[in-house]
């Protein structure tokens, strides 16, 4: 399976402050109301918190954002209204599904020499020729995604995210927790070990500023796959927030 490094393209300007960030939350909140999502992706957001989420990274209505491994477009919807007017958003990585939605007229191509591939043997999406192709962004953000890919193309994912922020730029990852130091197994392929994720990001340049335990599940076990009945909706998923460094 090979998928095409697709950026969602949408026009810009620039502002700032705390005005901005409260109205960027109001602007999430209409698009969750938003016609164009189906009642199956709104019966998620009380899991996933989007609004509490973003404000947490501190993503604004101004800024450049490159969401990587969008899927079938969950937060794409979201913040693709949310940044229209002032913002630019990016999706990159496996985003040719979002190409048929209503809503999403300014699709670009950028990078189509980068695919995205399956390794079977790893059991993770192995990536060759990561090229983001932006520059000077404010954010990238991967929601539940980072643990799909080897630990080859994570390094390199985090090494081209760090050189397509501007200084100070965020880089918000959202995953599901797995057991420190736990080897994979039939159960918790979905997972990964918060540890290892900051170390990685860390090893790439980026400071590690915060955490969040807006999505902590005290009654997950962290012994079931994420998609069980019994796990599915209510799993432990840590939400870190990096930047990199102003010099």
């Amino acid at each position: 399976m090979r998928k095409i490094l697709v950026p969602l393209l949408i026009s810009c300007s620039f502002s700032a402050g705390f005005v901005q960030a409260e109205n960027f939350s109001e602007d999430i909140k209409a698009a969750m109301k938003s016609e164009q999502r189906s009642d199956k992706d709104k019966e998620r957001d009380r899991n996933r918190k989007p609004v509490q989420t973003l404000e947490f990274l501190g993503i604004q209505s101004d800024m450049t954002v490159l969401e990587l491994i969008p899927g079938g477009g969950w937060y794409t919807t979201l913040l693709a209204p949310a940044l229209k007017d002032k913002g630019q958003l990016y999706v990159a990585i496996g985003a040719e599904d979002l190409l048929s939605k209503d809503g999403f007229s300014k699709v670009k191509r950028l990078s189509e020499k980068s695919k995205f591939e399956r390794n079977v043997e790893e059991k993770r999406y192995d990536i060759s020729n990561v090229d983001f192709d932006v520059k000077n962004i404010d954010a990238v953000l991967t929601f539940r995604n980072y643990h799909n890919l080897s630990l080859a193309t994570r390094t390199k994912v985090n090494e081209e995210a760090i050189k397509a922020l501007k200084p100070g730029g965020i880089y918000g990852i959202v995953d599901h927790t797995r057991r420190h130091m736990q080897k994979e197994n039939d159960e918790n392929g979905r997972r990964i070990d918060p540890v290892l994720v900051i170390k990685e990001v860390q090893s790439a340049g980026f400071e590690f500023v915060d955490y969040s335990t807006i999505h902590y599940k005290a009654d997950d076990e962290l012994r079931y796959e994420v998609g069980r009945k019994s796990v599915t909706g209510n799993s432990d998923r840590f939400t870190f927030l990096f930047k990199k460094p102003m010099k």
